[in-house]
């Protein structure tokens, strides 16, 4: 299990490692390629009307840069949804525990086994694990109830501590994205802004083109932050609510392998 644990946080960490700047790089492309279009553009530079795209455009060099933090969310949040489900297993994860608690009252241990490899995921990896260790203090003569019971209880903690990276990886990033994208948007308004009163700034009569292009650097840069943050905080926490749910199944069943085993043994 500990070999399983290492290779998956290393396929983790490369992918972590792949998918900001593969988010960069379509970023850059799809802003200078297709926002920048020129046949988006009127001849003085302005976006055709009803073009967001080329309004876009006109956000200056940060849109790239939000644009990276919404792919890499929306990317790790594919990526969160899928592990965080197949860490469930493939049933109810509430009739899997009923399950292992049935099995359990009537004494039928290999039934619990049973029921995990049926199940499969992190959930019922730390089961198992806690079940094989159920199973050997049956057999051992030599220790006391209450060493026994802290042995289960043991091996339990030590399997949901190789499985819980594995449901937390990559949260950190969202949770960096969730609170700096609107860092980043405000320094694009503030550019945005400083562009702006550059213009009315000029001797005689201010550049209406360069007033109207600071102020929709500033704005657009705005709202490509603000929805980025959101869509990451949204999206971090409905995974920490999973995880917590996970965790909690996984505290339950092991209280109960460990009360019954104590319980059996009065």
């Amino acid at each position: 299990m500990a070999q399983a644990a290492s290779a998956k946080k290393s396929g983790g960490f490369n992918f972590s490692v792949l998918v900001i700047p593969v988010a960069l790089i379509v970023s850059i492309i799809f802003y200078k390629f297709i926002c920048g279009n020129p046949t988006r553009f009127l001849a003085n530079g302005d976006p055709k009307p009803g073009d967001y795209l080329a309004l876009i455009y006109k956000g200056g060099f940060i849109v790239p840069l939000l644009f990276t933090m919404l792919l890499t969310t929306i990317t790790f949040s594919i990526e969160r949804f899928l592990t965080l489900n197949k860490a469930a297993g493939v049933g109810n994860i509430e009739g899997f525990l009923q399950t292992v608690k049935t099995a359990l009252s009537n004494n039928n241990i290999q039934g619990a086994v049973d029921a995990c490899s049926k199940q499969q995921g992190s959930v019922a990896n730390v089961v198992q694990a806690g079940l094989h260790k159920y199973s050997e203090m049956e057999k051992n003569t030599e220790l006391t109830t209450d060493q026994k019971v802290l042995n289960i209880a043991k091996d339990i903690e030590e399997a949901t501590s190789l499985e819980m990276p594995s449901l937390q990886k990559n949260l950190a990033i969202i949770a960096t994205i969730a609170s700096s994208a609107t860092l980043v948007a405000l320094l694009g308004t503030v550019l945005g802004m400083i562009r702006a009163f550059s213009a009315l700034a000029t001797s005689g009569t201010p550049d209406p083109s360069a007033l109207s292009a600071g102020i929709s650097e500033a704005l657009i840069n705005t709202a490509i932050g603000i929805g980025t943050s959101a869509i990451a905080i949204i999206m971090y926490n409905i995974f920490t609510s999973k995880i917590d749910s996970l965790t909690y199944a996984i505290d339950e069943i092991g209280f109960s392998i460990e009360q019954t085993f104590a319980g059996k043994k009065k």
